[in-house]
Parts: structure tokens; sequence; C-alpha cells
């Protein structure tokens, strides 16, 4: 048992490590090389795969390969695709184009993001054969993933790659590695289908009759308001934090100079609540569990729009950091538990790909261009000659807007969810 929870978190760790190493801090290099304004596609084209790819991949591993088999073979080709835009990039240096690192970068990420979903699904089918319960055992494994997060986030930024393509090298490095450890992971059931089935039947798709259910339809719809604001701090608070270079009383903090370890603070809180999730389910229900999330996204926002880099303004960024950790796991790993044990076993693959779809696919894919043309507005629209001040005048109303967009998605959902305690 020891044995096998060892190999989950190895396999967490460096699942969300590949993600790690450029999610945050890409948008940083990407606003120092000219592309700023294109920072929304780069971040909503995790969304748009996620539309159709973990879904897609979920029905493959639920009828024809199993899911750890189906986990390497996309990492394979996310990490050499990843790898590749790293190398052009490096290549290139300065004269690097938007067309060919965004073609490799989005080939890339189509591979990776149902890794995520598959990751779900092969631990959960090693804790059951084990004989483990996923809601107790199941979040000290995945904390092992936001480590993984952490440790490459700060490995790119002390080693100097947040403004360069080397980040992509190392998290395509990465992703090579664990396809060949995926491998080696307890093989996954596949459903055989037996006599004449329709074409829904054959293709998996019935995970999508779950909307036909009240409790299920609002679960999805909540998913996919809530999966707007999933990546608009990936995407924009390391350029945020960089603007701050342009004022001289800020220009040497902390905060300006290594923008990716304070916000790694995000997921070393994240690290720690999901030690909570186990015993605020079971206390107060997905509804109220969901709902902190919800609020807390609005405090994420907020904070940063109050704060600045120096002192005290800096604490709040701290603090902005801190609720992240019950904004993020609060809602997708709650999530992925309640998907496991709300939907039939012989669909879960399935289930756990629309939950991704919904969140990461349509909620982000929204939000993170949303926030781009929000961005663009209120920033990147300044004329060169705009001051310091109204550069900050900027970003604080982008950061406004977003806070008061999660604290309307969490009214609704206060009204409209029923309230549903997680099986014990």
């Amino acid at each position: 048992m020891k044995n096998m929870k060892f190999r989950l978190i190895v396999m967490n760790f460096l699942e969300y490590a590949v993600w790690g190493a450029y999610l945050t801090c890409m948008s940083r290099y990407l606003a120092e090389h000219g592309m700023g304004t294109h920072i929304g596609i780069f971040y909503s084209i995790q969304g748009i795969v996620s539309l159709f790819m973990p879904a897609l991949m979920g029905i493959v591993a639920d009828r024809w390969i199993p899911a750890q088999k189906l986990q390497s073979i996309c990492h394979a080709l996310a990490g050499m695709f990843m790898g590749a835009a790293g190398i052009y990039g490096v290549t290139m240096g300065a004269d690097v184009q938007f067309a060919p690192l965004f073609t490799l970068y989005a080939i890339s990420v189509a591979f990776f993001m149902p890794t995520i979903a598959l990751s779900n699904s092969v631990a959960f089918n090693a804790l059951v054969k084990s004989g483990m319960d996923t809601v107790k055992d199941f979040p000290p494994i995945r904390v092992f993933g936001t480590v993984g997060f952490i440790a490459m986030m700060w490995c790119v930024d002390l080693l100097g790659f947040q403004t360069t393509a080397y980040q992509f090298i190392v998290s395509g490095a990465l992703s090579i590695i664990l396809a060949v450890y995926s491998l080696t992971l307890p093989n996954c059931d596949i459903r055989k289908i037996e006599g004449k089935v329709d074409l829904v039947e054959a293709l998996g798709l019935k995970a999508f009759a779950l909307f036909k259910q009240m409790k299920m339809a609002l679960f999805f719809i909540f998913c996919m308001m809530l999966g707007v604001s999933l990546q608009i701090t990936n995407g924009f608070a390391n350029p945020f934090l960089g603007s701050f270079a342009a004022a001289e009383e800020f220009a040497n903090t902390f905060a300006v100079q290594h923008s990716n370890i304070l916000i790694s603070i995000s997921q070393i809180c994240e690290a720690c609540c999901i030690l909570l999730i186990p015993i605020c389910l079971k206390k107060f229900g997905i509804k109220n569990v969901m709902l902190m999330a919800m609020f807390a996204w609005v405090l994420r926002f907020g904070f940063f729009g109050l704060g600045n880099p120096g002192m005290p303004g800096v604490l709040l960024f701290v603090l902005s950091c801190i609720v992240y950790g019950f904004a993020f796991d609060f809602f997708n790993i709650s999530g992925a538990l309640y998907v496991d044990q709300e939907v039939d076993p012989s669909m879960r693959s399935s289930a756990q790909g629309l939950f991704m779809m919904m969140t990461n696919g349509v909620g982000a894919t929204i939000g993170t261009l949303s926030a781009q043309a929000i961005v663009n507005k209120c920033v990147y629209s300044l004329p060169e000659t705009a001051s310091f001040m109204q550069v900050w005048a900027g970003w604080k109303e982008s950061w406004y807007i977003f806070a008061g967009y999660a604290l309307v998605v969490a009214l609704a959902f206060w009204v409209c969810f029923p309230k549903t305690p997680v099986k014990k």
C-alpha cells in the first residue's frame, strides 16, 4: 500500500512539474518579447483544446487504451512539441515570431491537457484496487503535484529562465520522463462492449447525459462559470508585477525581481489546503466547500488590485497568494472527487474529461480571452508615453473587474445550487 502511494506521488509530482515550468512565467516571457497582447490566446488555447481533448481521451481510455498507457502517449507527444517550442524560442532570441512559437506550443498543450484528467483516473483506479479510500487517501497524494509545480517555479526563477524560452525546454524534458514512468503504473481496465450498441454508447458520450440531472447540470454550469477565473492570474499576474519595474521605488523589490517565487506562495498555500479537503467535504458538503472557493477568488483578485511591491503593500500580494489555495483546491480537487463519486464507474474517465472540458475548456477559454480584452483596453491600449501611474491605474481597474465577476458568480451559486454532502 505504501509503495503504491509513493508511485502515485511520483506521478503527481511530475504531472504538475511539467505545468509549473512555464504556466506562471510564460506571460512574462511573452510580454518582454513583444507579445503582450497575445498572452490571452496562449493561455486560452489550454481552454480551447480542453473543450474536446480531455473528453475525447477519456472516451478512448474508457473504451480502447488503458488510461496509464494513453497518459504515456500524450506526454510523449506533448514533451516533444514543447521542447521544440523552447528550442525555437532560444534559437530566435529577440526575433521570435508569434506564429511558429504558438503553433508548437498549441500542439503540445493539446496533448498535455488530457493528462490531468487521465492522471486522476489512474490514481483513483490504483487506490480502489489497493483497497484505499479515494476521499481520504487521494488529497495527500495530490499535494505532491503542487510540490512539483512549486519546485519547477522556483527552479525556473532561480535559473533566470522566467524571461526566456528555456522554460519550455524544461517542461518538455519533464514530460518525456513522465511518459516513460507512466508505463510502470497499474493497469486501468477498459470497458469491452458486447453486441450492438448505438453510436453514443460506442463513443462513450453518455457522460453528457449527466446534464439531464438538475443537480449535475447546475454543477457543470457553475464549474464553467468559476472556470472563467482559473487562468487569469496565471496569465496576467507576472506581467503585472513586471510592470512595476518602470517605477524606481519598486524596480528592485523582491516582488518584481523574483515574481515567480512570490507567486509560488499561491501553490504553497494550495498544498496546505489540499490536506483540509477531506475534513471540509465531510463537515460542510460540496456546496459550502465550492462556495468558499468562489469567495476566495473575489479576494484573490481584489488584493492584487489593492497591493504594490513595496511595504506594506506587498503584504496584500501575499494575502492574495494565501487565499489562492482555497480558491483553486476547494474547487478543482473537491470537484474531481464529487464527479468520481456521483457517476457510474463505467464512465468515470469520460465524466472527468467532461469536468475538465467545462472548467479548463469552456470556462477558461471565455475567461482568458475576456481578461485579455479587458487588460488590452485598460493597459495595453495606453500610449507609449503613458506614465507609470496610468499603467498602474489600468491594472487596478482590470483586477477590480475580475473581482466583481467572481462575486456575482459566488452569490448566484449560493442561491441556486442545492446543498449536497459528499457521500461517506
